[in-house]
């Protein structure tokens, strides 16, 4: 299969392309395009052969949901058994934006695209080229992100060209993103609103429209063997090539301990990489070391992450070591994406 890529410009919306997109999702192809947040891989999602489809061009597990992505509130009622007082309270607040829901499916959902759940994921981004391209799909486009399974999701065109290039029949290049994370999940199927992936939409922010909110237990730890409800619960995801540990600490100890690591992978003949804050990026001695940025500032980290991630690989870095980037808000959704890309390991230091 050969994968066209055509650049759009959000702000200049190319009609025909965006009506030819939609065509080929109707007609049971894909297409990734770009959200405010990461590349989305777009299919039917009210069609059972699509969402397969999206499955087999990822290498994805078959029970690991996809997120349904409508481009106008009124689209939700028809796929989910009702809209609970809380979901209109959060549309209000969120839609378009980062946000997902997570209701009761309606019987026009296959399960093909829920993981066989009874629940459906929904989510309505901002992206111009975005909404676009899902009216002219249909409405209702199942999309997780435009990757390999288990890579890091994609920031831009040329990422997904790597993971997916020849399995799709379109790529929507629209530059580098805005937000560079994935949405904030939350279930509402519950009783109380539980937080099942971070993201730009924080907790607080989410309490403050419906009061008690908590969150996954598993956010932050290891979730292995638990059935996943949501997009990048149960299986290892955003990971580079190189192996990459996570060093936990007082600073001065992070960065003695990564440098001596570092000193044994070049005995080793191993090509080695960090990632360290603005404070910290000059005391390193790897081969390659990527700057996240200031640790105060935590939307620059959530965007920079992915794109790091990617250049240790186009780099061919093979042992990579970070410096945790722990957090509230924002900075839990980025210390979540690196402990999934990192396995979980991760070495506490005292």
């Amino acid at each position: 299969m050969e994968t066209r890529i055509v650049c759009v410009d959000e702000k200049n919306i190319d009609k025909e392309v965006i009506r030819e997109a939609g065509e080929i999702v109707k007609a049971g192809g894909l297409v990734a395009f770009p959200t405010e947040t990461v590349y989305g891989l777009g299919g039917d999602a009210l069609n059972p052969a699509s969402s397969r489809k999206i499955y087999e061009a990822k290498g994805r597990p078959s029970d690991n949901p996809l997120i349904v992505h409508i481009a106008k509130v009124e689209a939700l009622s028809a796929i989910v058994k009702r809209v609970p007082e809380e979901a209109v309270k959060l549309a209000q607040a969120f839609w378009p934006g980062p946000l997902t829901m997570i209701l009761e499916k309606s019987d026009l959902v296959p399960a093909e695209t829920t993981g066989g759940l009874e629940t459906v994921a929904v989510r309505m981004p901002s992206h111009r080229t975005a909404l676009a391209f899902i009216e002219a799909a249909g409405g209702y486009v199942a999309a997780p992100s435009a990757n390999r399974s288990g890579r890091p999701s994609p920031t831009a065109a040329r990422y997904v060209a790597q993971d997916l290039d020849g399995r799709i029949e379109m790529i929507l290049d629209g530059g580098d993103v805005e937000l560079g994370l994935e949405s904030t999940i939350v279930d509402l199927t519950a009783g109380t609103p539980v937080i099942l992936r971070p993201g730009y939409i924080t907790r607080q922010m989410l309490a403050d429209i419906l009061g008690r909110v908590e969150e996954d237990v598993t956010i932050l730890r290891d979730d292995s063997g638990q059935a996943p409800k949501a997009p990048g619960m149960k299986y290892r995801h955003y990971a580079p090539k190189g192996e990459l540990t996570i060093i936990a600490g007082p600073k001065q100890a992070v960065a003695e301990y990564i440098n001596r690591q570092l000193e044994g992978c070049r005995r080793e003949g191993k090509k080695t990489g960090v990632i360290a804050s603005d404070a910290t990026i000059g005391v390193y001695q790897a081969d390659v070391c990527k700057n996240a940025g200031d640790p105060l500032d935590e939307s620059a980290l959530a965007k920079r992450l992915y794109r790091i991630l990617r250049e240790f690989d186009d780099e061919d870095v093979e042992i990579i070591y970070s410096e945790s980037f722990a957090g509230a808000g924002v900075g839990q959704a980025v210390m979540n994406r690196l402990l999934k890309a990192a396995g979980h390991r991760v070495i506490e230091l005292k």
